[in-house]
């Protein structure tokens, strides 16, 4: 099964400094039959202006992942942690017992985002914050771990939860085979490019909600940045 989210569908908010569209039921925008899918309990697809961001604010008991879709997001907590994430690159916060932070575009260009929270499996553990490059030659024609709370993928960020956050890249006509654990939901959503999902058409920043297929065959339409969920 594959429900398609268009993004014109999608619910958001134009604050001015900062244009959301939500994946799933966020802040004010509410939709029952779109409260998350599996663990996954929040995708926004941000655009946020130059010289802008969130200020401080806590966060608890929750797996948040930043991939940056282009220009580039600067992070501070109360733990002393700063970083700058660049775009292709992704940063987590594992807010664990309680962490406060601010996410600033301290640039002259807009930054894209896509903020991916992550509900953990684990709780009561302290609260942490990590950021590393994934260079895109590194993903091309194959989905690669980006962050992760399974064992066998070592060489990504860590998140305390049974799933995983992919990201690949692909050159129009290229394929990609990736199977699917029994039971596992997936959730994709190209960042750039069209692209079909075992046989369903997708276009830039749609989102795919997949349940009950075995795995998924993503052809390339054009050339295609794409970020994949997968939580048990």
């Amino acid at each position: 099964m594959i429900d398609v989210r268009r993004f014109s569908s999608l619910g958001g908010a134009d604050h001015g400094w900062l244009k959301a569209r939500h994946h799933f039921s966020f802040a004010s925008y509410h939709d029952p039959a779109r409260m998350g899918w599996g663990r996954l309990r929040v995708w926004n697809d941000d655009e946020i202006a130059p010289r802008s961001g969130f200020p401080p604010h806590p966060h608890r008991d929750m797996e948040i992942v930043t991939y940056v879709r282009s220009g580039a997001i600067s992070h501070r907590d109360n733990l002393g942690n700063e970083g700058r994430t660049e775009a292709g690159d992704v940063q987590v916060m594992s807010a664990g017992t309680g962490i406060a932070h601010a996410e600033y575009n301290e640039e002259d260009e807009r930054a894209d985002i896509f903020q991916i929270w992550i509900e953990p499996t684990r709780a009561g553990l302290p609260p942490s914050w990590g950021a590393r490059p994934f260079p895109k030659d590194d993903r091309s024609g194959r989905f690669v771990a980006l962050a992760s709370g399974l064992p066998e993928d070592a060489d990504a960020l860590p998140i305390r939860t049974d799933g995983r956050v992919l990201g690949a890249t692909l050159r129009a006509g290229e394929t990609i085979e990736h199977p699917l654990a029994p039971g596992a939901r997936a959730y994709l959503v190209p960042a750039k490019g069209r692209v079909e999902v075992n046989g369903v058409s997708l276009n830039a920043r749609d989102g795919a909600a997949v349940r009950d297929e075995p795995s998924l065959s993503v052809i390339a339409l054009e050339d295609a940045e794409l970020v994949l969920v997968e939580t048990r």
